[in-house]
């Protein structure tokens, strides 16, 4: 366990100074070939549970602590160790005795009361618990553990659901995998998994849900293309983009290829992946080829800017999955709770503006423009169509048929992730 909190210590502390949990994790596993699958699993359950309640136990720290702990790998330590007392079930004797052989190895002797101060803080914990819980839930930062500035906004925006959408950002995300329709079929996947004592549920369409997620490598058929794993929600944007055989389709903004190899499986379409980024482009051919849809044109090129990439051909179907907070899926990405800043929502939005009115004239006209984020604030989403509606009279919005929606908004739940849809057409 002492090389467990110490190594989650390590990657609480490279996230709070900027980089994102995912690749933090992945860096992690690359560079310690020696971390066992149970230390693996550990390490990521820790560091995803501290940013998930990060506002709880940074309350209760501070109530634990005469004096604000400045040193960062010592504090971020006591995170660690105030996240497993209260929601691990290991022993507290054995996380409160190894994280202060862990505070030995961090601070290799250059501070002699940091041993001290863990001990000392981690046992006061256990006895103060049942008075210590209630002062840090009176705060509503302790209460839903997110910033005060997130919490007003949705409060603000989302009267009557705030607290479900704050609170569905609090839970375990479900696995949920796509059936690749060009190769099985919901009930003969269902029945293959159950075979490998694998059970799921049919949500909707070509979704399924694993009662017990998995590691993605052990799903029956992943390597050949079979399955993929895809949110329920973000799964509707393929069929609500409406293509048919033989369309001029445009991906923009597709990485990871996810929706992209969606639409590839639902029709034969002449379709264009875009992305700025070569890198990603990479890997959304390496996922296209696991599936066998390699019929595609990819192009690196700034959604915003098509004058630099577009061959003057208009687009049938564009996919303007934009940029965004990400603020609809922090369940899976709790670390973007606290990386984000208020002043970001400004800075998400005014890309997707651009990106908006550069995509507009290469649809035909006659054609359909999905916008696509994993937002669920107002200035991303409705009051963004609103404000691009003021200035194209040639664009309408059209109903999404078989999506129950708040004005577009689908809000996280137990079955999928926050998404906003709006589907334009070009007259």
């Amino acid at each position: 366990m002492i090389k467990t909190q110490s190594v989650a210590t390590s990657v609480i502390g490279k996230v709070m100074a900027g980089e994102s949990l995912t690749r933090v994790l992945q860096e992690t596993w690359r560079s310690d070939r020696v971390l066992t699958p149970q230390q693996r699993g550990a390490i990521q359950d820790i560091s995803y549970g501290v940013f998930r309640f990060y506002g709880q136990l940074d309350g209760l720290l501070r109530l634990l602590s005469d004096r604000p702990v400045k040193d960062r790998d010592l504090r971020y330590l006591l995170l660690v160790g105030l996240y497993q007392l209260q929601y691990s079930q290991a022993s507290p004797h054995a996380i409160v005795d190894n994280a202060v052989s862990a505070c030995c190895r961090l601070s290799k002797g250059r501070n002699r009361g940091a041993q001290g101060l863990v001990n000392a803080v981690l046992r006061n914990f256990l006895r103060q618990r049942e008075t210590l819980l209630p002062q840090v839930m009176a705060e509503e930062t302790g209460q839903y553990s997110y910033p005060e500035w997130w919490i007003r906004k949705l409060r603000t925006q989302y009267p009557q659901d705030y607290r479900k959408i704050l609170d569905a950002g609090n839970q375990h995300p479900p696995m949920t995998l796509r059936i690749n329709p060009r190769k099985t079929n919901v009930t003969s996947y269902q029945q293959g998994l159950h075979e490998h004592a694998m059970e799921a549920e049919a949500i909707s369409g070509n979704a399924i849900r694993l009662v017990r997620p998995i590691a993605v490598d052990r799903l029956p058929g992943f390597a050949e293309g079979e399955v993929s794993v895809q949110d329920a929600g973000a799964q509707l944007a393929a069929p609500l983009l409406d293509v048919h055989e033989g369309m001029r389709v445009l991906d923009a903004c597709a990485a990871p290829g996810g929706k992209s190899m969606h639409l590839l499986e639902l029709s034969d379409i002449n379709l264009t992946v875009l992305d700025n980024d070569s890198s990603r482009l990479a890997r959304i051919r390496e996922n296209l080829e696991r599936a066998g849809l390699v019929a595609c044109r990819t192009v690196c090129g700034d959604a915003a800017r098509p004058v630099i990439w577009w061959d003057n051909k208009p687009f049938d179907r564009i996919l303007a999955d934009v940029p965004c907070s990400a603020s609809g899926v922090v369940r899976r990405h709790p670390d973007i709770k606290w990386l984000r800043r208020e002043s970001d929502i400004l800075h998400f939005a005014t890309t997707q503006k651009a990106i908006l009115d550069g995509l507009w004239p290469v649809l035909a006209r006659g054609g359909k423009l999905l916008y696509v984020t994993c937002s669920v604030f107002m200035e991303e989403n409705r009051w963004q169509v609103e404000q691009f509606l003021q200035g194209h009279l040639d664009a309408s919005v059209l109903p999404l048929p078989g999506v129950s929606t708040i004005n577009g908004q689908l809000l996280p739940d137990s079955l999928h992730d926050g998404f906003f849809y709006t589907l334009l057409y070009k007259a």
